[in-house]
């Protein structure tokens, strides 16, 4: 009986460290868009490593910023060169926390929403953000998701006079990320 005890409090805790423990991502989607008189600028990354400890809240995202994709060679080229200087500033990097984790019943499927606060780091900057986060459940895999603004100048991203009247100093940034079990 009292084996029995062990192996099924065993099992119990196995499913209750599944479910409330860290999971992750190596392909986080982020995209940023900016609406502009001369043309729309917008450009997604695919390769975002996160990682979510669900017990917690705690939240962490690395992107590689030559990792954007752009649909034009040239703007990819401007961005990494004259924008965020990638080979200066190679990566962001957010960590942060879901405010009232609790809120998130990661056993339970449904829509949670909730913020997230925390420092970002972009183009050797690092400032306190809030955003809204939405937390899917359905099943075993768990999406975030959310979107917000940025302002450019805010982490000394110059934009050149020559087009500084045709390019927006606020970007729109989407993230969405399906995790999995961090083992």
């Amino acid at each position: 009986m009292q084996k029995l005890f062990l192996l099924l409090t065993a099992l119990f805790t196995g499913i209750l460290g599944f479910s409330q423990g860290r999971v992750f991502t190596k392909s986080a989607a982020i995209s940023f868009f900016s609406k502009t008189p001369a043309e729309n600028i917008e450009a997604h990354n695919k390769h975002a490593v996160t990682v979510l400890d669900q017990s917690t809240g705690e939240v962490e995202f690395s992107v590689l910023m030559k990792g954007f994709e752009f649909e034009k060679a040239l703007m990819q080229e401007h961005f990494n060169e004259n924008y965020v200087e990638s080979d200066q500033f190679p990566k962001a990097v957010f960590k942060g926390k879901i405010n009232e984790p609790a809120n998130v019943n990661y056993s339970k499927d449904g829509h949670y929403k909730s913020t997230v606060t925390g420092k970002l780091s972009l183009h050797g900057v690092t400032k306190e953000i809030t955003a809204p986060v939405v937390v899917v459940i359905a099943g075993a895999v768990i999406t975030a998701s959310s979107e917000f603004s940025l302002t450019l100048s805010d982490y000394k991203i110059a934009v050149p006079s020559l087009v500084k009247d045709k390019i927006s100093n606020t970007v729109k940034i989407t993230v969405i990320s399906r995790y999995q079990p961090l083992n």
